[in-house]
């Protein structure tokens, strides 16, 4: 025996906004498509993603601290009102 498990490692991110490693799968993928933060769900688009809690707290330090521009080598800022709606629709539809 060699001693190794055979439970496979879980790739892990850095929320931009908290600042705290999580899983992949626990954390919500950003992506710029021209001037504006979109979220993706299934983590298909193309370009270069930032990662983030799918909590308002953790959006709002991300904005406050303008990680995303410098996450997504933007050269400007981003709009983030559309990313907010929907994190703002998750937090409602969750009890």
């Amino acid at each position: 025996m060699s001693g190794r498990t055979q439970a496979r490692a879980c790739p892990e991110r850095t929320c931009v906004g908290c600042r705290e490693r999580a899983a992949k799968s626990d954390l919500l993928r950003i992506v710029a498509i021209e001037d504006q933060c979109v979220p993706d769900h299934r983590g298909t688009l193309p370009g270069r993603g930032a990662y983030v809690h799918p909590a308002v707290v953790c959006l709002d330090q991300a904005v406050r601290r303008r990680a995303f521009p410098r996450a997504l080598r933007s050269a400007g800022a981003l709009d983030t009102t559309e990313l907010g709606n929907v994190l703002a629709g998750q937090a409602e539809a969750t009890p």
